[in-house]
């Protein structure tokens, strides 16, 4: 039964959950509702936040200039473009985006990894090949590549999982061990030499080889520019997020037809239209419509939600987000990645200067399914100085950490950063990438990407971007414990 303006106002009146924030906060109490927002945020907090105070200590710059990290701990590279090759010859495809980890045999890590490239194949000099029988549409050049890892640590092999897709982003591993590969484009046959439309999810398994053959997109969930995915086991939910703007994009959930079972491969099966796809309508503590979470100013905000259906998930005349009238649904500015953890799905909302009555630097949001809420867990300020450890912006690919909190990746001005945010609030510096693409005079660095843990939590896997670098992480971990 759908949440009310009144049931949610009501709740509000009962509960009293305080929340401390400040800039860079994930704050507790994840779903409360109704719970008083924090105090505003500054972005001297996020700067004086920063630091050696909690966390592992200052970075220490690469003598190499690839990876500043914390003392004590180093990193390998796993995979670089140009340099690495697959099984069949070709050189590990560029633009590293969205990954996971996956067990495999004999203590070995499965990590499938996008492949973020748009457009035609010539315009890339290092694109997923086209693998037979792998292939969606021989025209576009990105995919996702599926890398072993000995238990040692050591590059084993990588192939292809699927090629002939398009702007492979952000996506999201499944609980029966396979990989939501997604499109973060609106391209329709026609479109930049594309033979097929674009903008889907399509599955990879990473155990399965032959379970890849043949891939069909799962247009169930909709044609739209795809960021993340994440899937709510208890429900059979999936929840999904879109990178767009002109209007904002939204945030998705997909309830299955009933009776419909999850499993390898089983979303290959549904038919087009199958379950329900629904767009979010959001409502404070006073039963007001919230048009944009990005107006949202303070930690601890929190909007009851009610799910709206999408008329035309296919989009075959118009765009999914522009389908609906102004006070029909809510939007948000940048979404980006996605997690799933703590019983709910932590989802970034990035930059938003213009959107926002505050300017900020970034969201991260807290959707409960069980109370229908969303709540306001981390927002960034300003960043002052995006040449500082201190301070962040422009969050991006997320995940749960086995040690409290989430690590975030950077992708926003000046260097860039891997970061943790403690569940009371505190934010740290983990690496800074300092591999300088631009000239001495105007450095340049590439976002970080794919962050996530291997299965056993001991290694923080990551991409830069540009040129194509996946990392593996190693140190002294310890448990990111809250104050007091």
């Amino acid at each position: 039964m759908p949440l009310t303006r009144r049931d949610f106002a009501k709740s509000s009146a009962y509960t009293g959950v305080a929340l401390v924030g400040s800039a860079g906060v994930l704050a507790t109490a994840p779903g409360a509702l109704a719970a008083e927002p924090s105090e505003d945020l500054t972005t001297t907090d996020a700067a004086e936040r920063g630091g050696a105070r909690f966390g592992y200590g200052p970075l220490v710059a690469d003598p190499k200039g690839l990876l500043a990290l914390p003392a004590g701990f180093s990193y390998r590279v796993i995979t670089r473009t140009g340099q690495t090759k697959l099984e069949s010859g070709e050189s590990t495809p560029s633009n590293h985006d969205g990954t996971a980890t996956f067990e495999g045999t004999r203590g070995a890590t499965l990590l499938v990894n996008n492949h973020e490239l748009k457009g035609p194949r010539a315009d890339w000099p290092h694109p997923v090949p086209l693998t037979e029988g792998l292939v969606y549409d021989p025209a576009a050049s990105g995919g996702c590549t599926v890398v072993e890892v000995s238990k040692h640590g050591d590059h084993v092999t990588e192939w292809v999982g699927i090629a002939g897709t398009s702007t492979n982003c952000a996506g999201g591993s499944t609980p029966w061990g396979t990989w939501l590969t997604c499109e973060e484009t609106e391209d329709k046959a026609g479109k930049n030499g594309m033979t097929k439309d674009h903008g889907y999810v399509f599955e990879v398994d990473p155990h399965d080889r032959r379970a890849n053959r043949d891939p069909k997109p799962i247009k169930a969930l909709g044609r739209y520019a795809h960021e993340a995915v994440v899937v709510d086991s208890k429900r059979g939910h999936l929840y999904l997020t879109e990178d767009a703007s002109g209007p904002n994009g939204l945030f998705y959930r997909w309830v299955p037809p009933r009776g419909f079972e999850h499993g390898r491969g089983k979303l290959r099966t549904l038919a087009d239209d199958a379950g329900v796809l629904q767009a979010p309508k959001c409502f404070d503590s006073g039963g007001n419509f919230v048009d944009d979470l990005s107006r949202a100013t303070k930690t601890g905000t929190v909007y009851g939600v009610d799910w709206v259906d999408v008329p035309d998930r296919d989009a075959k005349s118009v765009p999914v987000r522009k389908q609906f009238d102004v006070g029909q649904v809510t939007r948000a500015r940048k979404l980006e990645g996605m997690w799933w953890g703590d019983g709910g799905a932590y989802i970034v909302s990035s930059y938003a200067r213009e959107e926002s009555p505050v300017a900020h630097d970034g969201q991260v949001w807290f959707y409960d399914p069980k109370r229908r809420t969303l709540t306001l867990k981390v927002l960034l300020g300003v960043n002052p100085d995006p040449s500082k450890d201190g301070a962040f912006d422009g969050p991006d690919n997320i995940t749960v950490s086995p040690y409290g909190g989430l690590v975030i990746a950077e992708d926003g001005e000046g260097v860039q950063h891997l970061f943790g945010a403690t569940d009371d609030g505190r934010t740290y510096p983990i690496a800074r990438n300092e591999l300088n693409i631009g000239t001495a005079e105007e450095p340049e660095y590439s976002e970080f990407t794919g962050v996530c843990f291997s299965p056993d939590g001991g290694t923080l896997y990551a991409n830069i971007q540009t040129p194509g670098i996946m990392l593996a992480i190693t140190g002294p971990w310890r448990r990111q414990r809250p104050r007091g």
